[in-house]
């Protein structure tokens, strides 16, 4: 029962009928019947004899990163999986003596047509599908390391106080950081702090407008460097 020797043509063949109307090797998403059954092809199958085994291979070669997040029992073989073993071909590679002998065989007759067509509906039904359970789960906040410079008006500024009044911000996404004092010259230091936000959640030119209103100790800001986390 089941896919088996799937490095021959006729374990293959099997495997092209299989997927020739599914998405998936059971079910309307990957899952550990699709891992078992790609890590018994091994390597994609040719695509000019084995089309639907080829885009299924290929398709379920984009998930490879999330093999073992998969629903499904792992412990399961790809034998468990797939029609029962009497649909398998006796010799795949030869067609009857009668279908080489009509020549008037239309193998791409209507019925074909429509059972293709509708394949392909339900395939890309269940694929839009997915995408949108995918895209519904919740994705990281988007955050960036930012180094700020704070310069003070001259040597006589209190940088304790300077920058007891930069940290009194408080804003949803705003987290500061490690802080020092830099010289730069004639004995004025520079704050340098360090601090970490959310991308969409605080604007840079905002915050330093906000640093700047203090205007009995802040001459100017600068950002000295930004990172994405």
């Amino acid at each position: 029962m089941g896919f088996i020797d799937l490095l021959s043509d006729a374990g293959l063949t099997l495997l092209n009928n299989w997927v020739k109307t599914r998405s998936y090797i059971i079910g309307y998403a990957p899952s550990q019947a699709d891992v078992k059954v790609y890590e018994g092809v091994s390597a994609p199958p040719p695509v000019e004899k084995y089309p639907f085994a080829y885009r299924w291979w290929k398709h379920i070669d984009s998930f490879k990163s999330e093999f073992s997040s998969l629903p499904g029992d792992p412990s399961k073989a790809a034998d468990a999986y797939g029609p029962e073993q009497t649909e398998l071909p006796v010799n795949p590679s030869k067609a009857p003596a009668e279908a080489e002998d009509d020549e008037d065989v239309d193998l791409f007759g209507s019925d074909d047509e429509e059972e293709d067509a509708e394949a392909a509906r339900i395939r890309e039904e269940r694929l839009a599908e997915y995408k949108k359970k995918k895209e519904g789960k919740i994705k990281p906040a988007a955050k960036s390391i930012v180094t700020l410079d704070v310069k003070p008006w001259d040597d006589e500024t209190d940088m304790k106080e300077l920058e007891a009044n930069v940290r009194g911000i408080e804003q949803d996404g705003l987290v500061w950081g490690a802080s020092k004092l830099v010289a730069v010259g004639f004995g004025i230091k520079k704050l340098q702090i360090n601090l970490v936000i959310e991308d969409d959640k605080v604007s840079l030119d905002e915050l330093q407008s906000k640093i700047e209103e203090f205007e009995d100790h802040v001459q100017s800001t600068d950002v000295a460097a930004m990172q994405k986390l």
